[in-house]
């Protein structure tokens, strides 16, 4: 069962086109990758699925829901992991679980969300005390306090080291055995290539490819003519389905 349908979505910003017709579904209980250069048009896609920026044209459903007429309701059953901190360093981690629970009528059990993530002894240690690792598993905390039934993680492991990475993917495929539909964007490919079910693939505003990780490597030694290997990964499908970096910058 599809719980996020796009439908030919728009955005231009001025003389620039972030979304040029990108259509997709999501399905129940997935983990669904976002990937592409910077400035391809991701954030501005679940901006828009989030409904806290409005599409120039196209259709969205999350849960049959309008993201713009219905956000009230679409708050109570999704959850965003916060960009780049945005928290009060003097903020402490159990302060910080207790408000954002606040937010909703029914949510998940704070206690058990920090012990589950590996937070209780870090309850009274404030934001500015925390580790990378640290401050990304209450970033995910807090996007699931509200026990979401689907939950937008947005650059997840950015600038963890590698332990905490794989930590924190472990955390993420425990999210999703317990049912919650995964909207991960990413620059990282091994990280879309271990977590993910399906991947879309945004460059220049449009949808380029949408498919499995191992689909997208085959379709790359399609459209390049030089059959995947068994050493192929999903970087390299990047590279050959974008033509660039995924860390390049665009316009």
């Amino acid at each position: 069962m599809a719980v996020v349908e796009v439908e030919g979505l728009h955005k231009r910003y001025g003389e620039t086109v972030a979304l040029d017709g990108v259509s997709f579904t999501v399905e129940q209980g997935e983990i669904f990758g976002i990937v592409g250069p910077n400035g391809a048009g991701k954030t501005t896609l679940v901006e828009c699925v989030e409904g806290v920026r409005r599409p120039d044209a196209g259709r969205i459903r999350v849960l049959g829901l309008d993201p713009l007429r219905d956000r009230a309701r679409l708050r109570q059953v999704m959850g965003a992991q916060l960009q780049g901190g945005g928290l009060p360093d003097k903020l402490r981690v159990g302060e910080a679980v207790a408000l954002y629970r606040s937010f909703y009528t029914d949510g998940a059990d704070p206690e058990r969300l920090l012990d589950g993530l590996g937070l209780t002894g870090k309850r009274d240690t404030a934001f500015e005390d925390l580790s990378g690792g640290q401050a990304q598993r209450l970033s995910i905390a807090l996007a699931l306090v509200g026990a979401p039934r689907i939950a937008v993680l947005d650059e997840l492991t950015t600038g963890l080291d590698p332990r905490a990475r794989r930590t924190t993917w472990a955390l993420i495929e425990q999210i999703r055995e317990t049912g919650v539909t995964v909207l991960l964007v990413t620059h990282f490919m091994p990280e879309a290539e271990r977590l993910c079910d399906r991947v879309a693939v945004i460059d220049r505003g449009r949808l380029t490819a949408l498919d499995t990780p191992a689909g997208l490597i085959a379709l790359a030694g399609e459209r390049t003519g030089v059959p995947a290997t068994g050493t192929a990964s999903l970087e390299d499908a990047f590279l050959a389905l974008t033509g660039r970096p995924p860390e390049e910058e665009s316009l």
